[in-house]
């Protein structure tokens, strides 16, 4: 074992003999919020997307709350989509959460990491670095839900997006 002294991006900037600003997005940046509700229908079938919230490739996401209405039977993936405007394609239908139950109410659960593929790591990063991208493509995204299973009955969905905005 070893003892070690580690410091993250902005305290390695601050002590820094010259010192290095770091990105409002991770040090000083004010959070944003933005936020959607979506009623689901009884019979809303598997791949149906909910669209909810829309960021910038250079946002650096915080947390994504969910709160539900019980929807029996249904799951769905949370993640990032190209706005209509862009064709509308999934850029990671998964990229928050992944078959995330909504057969219970849910009250700003925490999914941000839930899938894995937004990991702890990637905390620091704006959208565009944490989904692999070489640069800031500059564009927006829609926070959706997809479903993965089916809506036996109908319900509220609400998506809560908190971010740092990008420069």
């Amino acid at each position: 074992m070893a003892v070690v002294n580690t410091k993250a991006t902005a305290i390695t900037n601050a002590d820094a003999s010259t010192q290095t600003n770091s990105s409002m997005r991770i040090s000083g940046g004010s959070v944003k919020e933005s936020l959607g509700t979506v009623e689901a229908a009884n019979g809303d079938s598997i791949a149906s997307v909910y669209r909810f919230a829309r960021v910038k490739s250079g946002d650096r996401v915080s947390r994504v709350l969910l709160s539900s209405d019980a929807i029996t039977s249904a799951a769905g993936d949370i993640g990032l989509y190209d706005t209509a405007a862009n064709g509308a394609a999934a850029v990671d239908a998964d990229f928050f959460g992944s078959a995330v139950s909504l057969a219970s109410a849910q009250v700003n659960t925490d999914v941000t990491h839930e899938s894995g593929v937004f990991g702890v790591e990637d905390v620091e990063q704006p959208l565009w670095q944490a989904l692999g991208l070489s640069a800031d493509p500059g564009k927006l995204y829609d926070v959706a839900v997809t479903l993965t299973a089916a809506a036996a009955a109908a319900g509220t969905i609400s998506l809560k997006v908190q971010f740092i905005g990008g420069n």
